[in-house]
């Protein structure tokens, strides 16, 4: 017999943004459940020191930040559950969203906070390195080598903004790029190219990291010429990997308006989706920020616009009686 748990609030996502919107709508009183995903805790679960988090002087530890913010879900009220949903049904209310366990999940309202996963090259050596030099995330790391040699791996905008945003702690910063141009817009080009601190190399690839020192750590990259096959290497502390994210949205793709990269499309100034009821928070709508606090403060919105949204629905039920 298939198991169903009706709720009038689901969320699906167990990072910043789903564990904020689920705070939020406890102490509405909307009783809500979180179904936690894959990766439970999100991105954070793999990050280790985290040095820009509101609240705290000293660098705390993602996996800690994320099991403080699912038991204070849990403390306000908030329902956790550990499954995968692999389908949903927005055609009509209440929703219903299926979990690989099986369980039928029947919601008036969801919020979608389900992530974007940042492309990585894909290498033996990367992945080792991963926490020891190797990052996906200027904005979040760049702090930690204030001083040091660094590089940027990418030729789009994300890749020139985060070899830009490096100069604020870096005198030494390599743009690494597979072709003879980049990809990113114009202005963003021009300011790349006047900056004295950055240097970009040319129609090459990261052919390993390499790692050294005690306790480990990455010390250079050897880069391959795509044109010559010619190998180098330069010494860099931290390389940071720009080649884009994707977004966790193929369950919604012929449900929800997405833009062109695959993100759900909001309502300006809102978390709401093209579907009345459905509310999107976190890095599956904003390929901007990305970071753990404005994650949560799109969290906050999906919970408060969910509240409004489900009490007007309230109010024309009574009033039609």
């Amino acid at each position: 017999m298939t198991n169903s748990i009706s709720t009038r609030l689901a969320v699906l996502g167990s990072g910043p943004a789903g564990y904020t919107a689920a705070i939020y709508a406890a102490r509405a009183g909307m009783n809500p459940i979180v179904i936690q995903g894959i990766q439970p805790g999100g991105q954070l679960t793999t990050t280790t020191d985290v040095e820009n988090y509101p609240g705290f002087r000293d660098v705390i530890q993602g996996p800690w930040l994320m099991e403080e913010m699912q038991a204070q879900a849990e403390h306000v009220g908030t329902k956790v559950v550990w499954d995968h949903v692999s389908a949903v049904d927005l055609s009509r209310r209440p929703f219903r969203l299926t979990g690989d366990s099986g369980t039928i999940y029947v919601a008036d309202a969801l919020v979608i906070a389900t992530g974007a996963q940042a492309k990585w090259l894909g290498m033996p050596s990367e992945e080792h390195m991963k926490g020891k030099g190797a990052s996906a995330c200027a904005t979040c790391d760049g702090f930690f080598y204030r001083g040091k040699k660094v590089a940027v791996i990418g030729g789009g905008n994300t890749a020139v903004e985060e070899a830009l945003y490096l100069t604020n702690h870096s005198h030494d910063v390599t743009l690494i790029h597979r072709r003879d141009s980049l990809r990113a817009e114009k202005i963003l080009q021009d300011r790349l190219f006047a900056h004295p601190n950055i240097k970009v190399v040319w129609d090459s690839e990261v052919a390993e990291f390499v790692s050294g020192g005690e306790p480990e750590a990455l010390v250079g990259l050897d880069i391959r010429n795509k044109r010559t096959g010619e190998l180098s290497r330069i010494d860099v502390e931290g390389a940071f990997v720009a080649i884009g994210h994707t977004p966790a949205t193929e369950l919604f793709a012929d449900q929800l308006t997405l833009d062109s990269e695959g993100y759900i499309e909001v309502e300006a100034g809102t978390t709401r989706t093209n579907i009345a009821g459905v509310f999107a928070c976190g890095d599956v709508m904003d390929k901007i920020y990305r970071q753990a606090v404005t994650a949560a403060g799109t969290g906050c919105m999906a919970a408060l616009d969910a509240e409004k949204f489900l009490a007007a629905q309230e109010y024309e039920a009574i009033a039609a009686e």
